[in-house]
């Protein structure tokens, strides 16, 4: 399995939370310097809170998947 899956399902496992409030994410890229650049969608895109969503429940769930991704970016 390579990085993209694991991300992907890491993705999978938060994602119930975002559409519960009526928001998503999707992944754009992975950068050679393992930055993780991601698009908030649906609610998440305005909401006052992303930026927590983004580093304490995106990035959370992805470094503990993929431990060598440096940061996760919304685009």
């Amino acid at each position: 399995m390579d990085k993209i899956e694991k991300i992907e399902i890491a993705l999978q496992s938060i994602r119930p939370y975002l559409q519960k409030d009526g928001g998503d994410v999707e992944l754009v890229e992975l950068t050679e310097s393992n930055v993780l650049k991601v698009r908030l969608l649906g609610a998440c895109e305005n909401c006052s809170m992303s930026a927590m969503t983004l580093k304490a429940g995106i990035e959370e769930s992805v470094k503990n998947v993929v431990p060598d991704i440096q940061e996760v970016q919304a685009v």
